[in-house]
């Protein structure tokens, strides 16, 4: 099998999109041998536990009102023009979203951390839940099979906080500075929620061994951006 290790955050849009795009190459190649492993990756590390009104953390962020609903119109655009849900009006809170990193890393321990991506994505853009709430999250882990009683007990406990942080912390210092990032085959980086006609070019060239240079064609990234990423991550064994 060959690894897409992804750098991603919950409550990311370009990470769910990028995921999408991704998705749709690797059902175009269903013969294929990738396997996908999620990493912890914060874009919001100082939020608090609680989260925040959504309305005030965009003012916040954009400046205005008016500024965020530019910016988002675009995406929307892009969302509309790819076929993929996102409810941002049900979005009513900006939530932590480190209990939900451990919910992820939970998960793939039971061998379920592709359910969990799916139905943070959708619980959080299109049912506007509040993925930080652990009501919300214990609900999440039992409807996606996992050992209920275990994760609501642990969810209230600080088992693993210290090292899912660090996790986080370590991809910063490693030149990670926004998501979606995929880490390909140990070897090559792509930044940013990357096409779907980019992903089959990969996926073919991965799998057939050749060399070459896959920072042709990035969307939402530099190749400026693409090379420092990869100086900085080991390329035959990241620390993620």
């Amino acid at each position: 099998m060959i690894k897409i290790d992804i750098l991603s955050d919950p409550i990311c849009h370009w990470c769910l999109i990028g995921k999408t795009f991704l998705d749709r190459a690797l059902q175009i190649r269903p013969d294929n041998v990738f396997t996908l492993e999620w990493h912890p990756f914060m874009l919001n590390p100082k939020m608090p536990k609680n989260g925040m009104d959504r309305e005030k953390y965009l003012i916040n962020k954009f400046g205005s009102k008016q500024n965020a609903a530019e910016v988002y119109q675009k995406i929307i655009e892009t969302l509309s023009e790819h076929d993929i849900e996102i409810n941002f009006n049900n979005i009513k809170r900006t939530p932590s979203t480190l209990d939900a990193h451990r919910l992820i890393h939970w998960a793939g321990l039971e061998g379920k951390q592709e359910e969990a991506i799916n139905s943070l994505f959708r619980e959080y853009f299109v049912m506007g839940k509040d993925i930080g709430n652990n009501d919300v999250l214990s609900s999440i882990a039992s409807n996606i099979g996992m050992n209920h009683k275990t994760f609501k007990h642990a969810i209230k406990t600080n088992k693993d906080v210290k090292s899912i942080s660090d996790r986080i912390k370590n991809a910063s210092t490693k030149g990670v500075t926004g998501v979606p990032c995929f880490i390909v085959n140990n070897q090559y980086v792509l930044q940013g929620a990357q096409p779907t006609e980019l992903w089959l070019k990969v996926i073919d060239e991965t799998v057939s061994h050749k060399k070459t240079k896959l920072h042709y064609g990035l969307s939402n990234s530099t190749n400026n951006h693409f090379e420092m990423i990869r100086r900085n991550l080991n390329p035959r064994k990241p620390k993620i």
